[in-house]
């Protein structure tokens, strides 16, 4: 019988099913963060219920923890050093591996989880935390859960999940020069809507998936969910092998040799039937970035601000979210993209944190500033990121360019009540959502990939870093 990678990986992990919908799934690995897993390992405390397997339970402290240098247990959120305090005490009283801020290997939950070796090929890994379908890029059957379903994945290893329909996308052809995994995942979130994959498991598959390397696969998964979807997926190959092999939790000798022959068995057979199929011209597609509060507004970086009014061929409901966007981000329609002046801009996030991330930055920046009135940040996505840059020089590239060079962390990805560029404040974002507050109460964020995060910052404008 022919199968799907997805199809492969439920199989693999289900226990039973317990209605028409609905399965019992074994979870192989859990991952929590100080903002979220403080709760559930409290709660299952509090019921009288220990983790099941604290050896496949991982934490790290990265939400809400200050970014700037020596932070030490300080936030930037009100309040948030007991977020960090409770849940270390939480995690070391329950046994489980946890990554604390005065670890080498702290980082963003979904940067060292495939860094380290967690999360390997084939694996099912939970974690509460939208963007876990990050992982989807090694193989691994991944997606986010609220902290009362960690709390019943850390006592029973189990969760009960609905199975969703499994879709494949189809990037084909090359990608254009300067054109990145966020590209991508952008422009396809344009074409499908915000509800496109709802419902789905979505397969990444085509000439473009297979050329991009382990972390653009990492950034193109993890956005799936901002199109709905239950999860993203690229099937294993010989990349990802040779991106695992030697990682610190990656298996070693003769389990090496046994992981490696179930991981080759991990893809979508040649017949296997997808529930639904979408073929992508990547050719066509150019650096893209958003122009109001969804990722799905986006448009290429040479093109204008959409005029809601002169499109006929959508409904009342969108043409309003579209009008609402444009008046949150202070645009009018027709502008073109790079006229549009920015005030700050952000390298990091899980989505776009990693140190292939940072090299081209650093190839673009050299001999280059930032420009007069923009703030510039850039945030590693973990310690090893970090290090491996500082050892290459590049941080020293970043900080003469005008950046400033943080500790890892999710920072301003996102808003706690803690550290924004400020109100009005027009921010080119290598991040994963620009919804309105996003970054802070009034701030208005345009997504893109790094490269072009870069070249707008020292332009001082949304600028095409090959334009």
């Amino acid at each position: 019988m022919s199968l799907t990678l997805f199809e492969k990986l439920w199989r693999i992990h289900e226990i039973t099913q317990l209605d028409s919908a609905e399965y019992l799934i074994n979870i192989d690995r859990v991952f929590l963060h100080e903002r979220t897993g403080g709760i559930a390992l409290l709660s299952l405390e509090e019921s009288g219920r220990a983790v099941a397997s604290p050896q496949n339970v991982f934490c790290t402290m990265d939400h809400i923890v200050s970014t700037k240098i020596g932070r030490g247990d300080t936030t930037e959120m009100p309040g948030g050093e007991k977020f960090i305090t409770s849940t270390r005490a939480a995690a070391q009283r329950a046994g489980i591996n946890l990554f604390d801020l005065n670890s080498p290997h702290q980082g963003i939950v979904h940067v060292i989880s495939p860094e380290l070796g967690i999360a390997q090929p084939g694996m099912t890994i939970v974690c509460p935390d939208s963007h876990t379908c990050t992982l989807g890029g090694l193989g691994v059957l991944a997606w986010g859960i609220g902290s009362t379903n960690a709390e019943h994945a850390l006592a029973t290893n189990t969760l009960r999940v609905t199975k969703p329909k499994v879709m494949r996308v189809v990037f084909d052809g090359e990608l254009r020069p300067g054109v990145y995994a966020k590209d991508l995942i952008i422009h396809l979130i344009a074409l499908l809507g915000t509800t496109g994959g709802s419902g789905y498991a979505i397969e990444f598959a085509g000439d473009a998936i297979s050329s991009l390397p382990i972390e653009g696969r990492l950034t193109l998964c993890n956005m799936a969910v901002e199109m709905s979807a239950f999860t993203g997926l690229v099937a294993p190959d010989q990349k990802t092998y040779e991106y695992l092999e030697g990682k610190p939790y990656a298996p070693k000798d003769e389990n090496w040799t046994q992981a490696m022959a179930h991981w080759q068995t991990l893809f979508s057979d040649p017949k296997a039937t997808f529930d639904k199929e979408v073929v992508v011209d990547a050719r066509s597609i150019k650096p893209s970035v958003t122009w109001g509060t969804s990722p799905q507004d986006t448009v290429s970086i040479d093109d204008y601000v959409p005029d809601p009014a002169a499109n006929k061929d959508i409904n009342a409901s969108r043409r309003d979210s579209m009008n609402r966007s444009l008046e949150y981000m202070a645009l009018e329609p027709r502008t073109k993209i790079t006229d549009i002046k920015v005030d700050a801009a952000f390298i990091g996030s899980c989505t776009n944190s990693r140190l292939s991330d940072l090299r081209v930055v650093a190839e673009f920046l050299r001999d280059k500033k930032v420009a007069d009135g923009v703030a510039a940040v850039c945030v590693p996505g973990s310690k090893t990121v970090k290090q491996q840059a500082e050892e290459e020089g590049l941080d020293q590239v970043f900080i003469n360019a005008g950046f400033e060079w943080r500790e890892p962390g999710c920072s301003m990805c996102f808003y706690a009540g803690g550290e924004t560029f400020g109100a009005n404040k027009r921010v080119i974002s290598s991040t994963n959502r620009n919804f309105e507050g996003r970054q802070g109460p009034g701030t208005r964020t345009h997504l893109a990939s790094p490269l072009t995060v870069a070249a707008s910052a020292c332009a001082g404008f949304i600028a095409d870093a090959h334009g």
